[in-house]
């Protein structure tokens, strides 16, 4: 099977990380119970480490361990951040956009009232689907694209998504592993179809060297241990300052009302900042529209 066609492995490691941090880290702000249930048993264990901090003496498992740990300090803010702005404007239609193995739909009774839309690539999509089985509530619309060839707009049409109602957006952890070009295109297909009150929330990663060293440190510690990297099959191709992300949203009528580094999200629920870098590299940016 073709690299492209495979299921994403980012998608898994996010998801231990949020499995790891249920109700662990920011308790009574962030909880994630779809996450375990969406993970094989084999990823599992690496989690039940990391939350009873069971750190463990072969290089190979700590290298996993210090993975997860480091995905965990992430994923809580970045998800309260995004939740709350959700249910700051619930809106009939909600469009989770590259979601990997995201639990929203059966974990935010917010959304109960809602159209959810899952749009991803097919091989990852499909993989979701065999995961999701056991979760109880009903599953969102299935939506199977690849940013880089299909015409998003086409497929969600397909779906039954509406231009009239107001449409709350869902972007997190997918820009970075866009062109520019996908980046802009996929802004232009979700305002085409953003009637007036819609929001698009929006998580993007900054320039910083710092992050390509130690993407690269990563990629060696993992070579180490005999495996090749996530990153090596899913690299970053794009990053964006705030400004040139703000101007990109405005040019398509989206106002940025707020936005901030995780590092401040983190640092308003009280999370442990372990990793600086990394949680100041990456952004959050709620954008309205009418």
């Amino acid at each position: 099977m073709p690299e492209t066609l495979q299921a994403s492995r980012t998608a898994v490691q996010v998801c231990q990380g949020r499995a790891a941090a249920d109700g662990l880290i920011a308790p009574g702000r962030f909880a994630d119970p779809t996450a375990m249930a969406l993970l094989l048993p084999g990823e599992r264990e690496v989690v039940r480490r990391v939350r009873e901090q069971e750190v463990p003496k072969g290089w190979r498992d700590r290298i996993d361990y210090e993975t997860i740990r480091a995905t965990t300090g992430l994923m809580a803010p970045r998800t309260v951040f995004i939740d709350d702005a959700v249910r700051e404007r619930l809106n009939p239609q909600v469009v989770i956009l590259g979601a990997g193995l995201d639990g929203r739909a059966w974990r935010m009774a917010e959304l109960a009232g809602a159209a959810v839309f899952e749009v991803d690539q097919p091989a990852s999509q499909a993989d979701k689907r065999r995961r999701a089985a056991e979760l109880s509530g009903p599953p969102p619309t299935f939506v199977p694209v690849d940013f880089g060839r299909d015409r998003l707009g086409d497929a969600l049409d397909a779906a039954g998504h509406r231009t009239e109602p107001a449409t709350t957006w869902i972007w997190e952890g997918v820009v970075p592993y866009l062109t520019e070009a996908e980046v802009a295109s996929t802004v232009a297909a979700v305002a085409a179809r953003s009637g007036s009150g819609s929001r698009l929330v929006v998580n993007f990663q900054v320039p910083a060297a710092k992050a390509k060293l130690g993407r690269l440190v990563v990629r060696l510690l993992m070579a180490s241990t005999g495996r090749r990297s996530i990153w090596a099959r899913e690299p970053w191709r794009s990053t964006w300052t705030p400004d040139a992300m703000t101007a990109l949203l405005g040019e398509h009528g989206f106002t940025v009302t707020r936005h901030e580094p995780l590092t401040d999200t983190a640092a308003a629920l009280g999370v442990p900042i372990h990793h600086r870098a990394s949680l100041g590299q990456s952004h959050v940016m709620v954008a309205d529209r009418g």
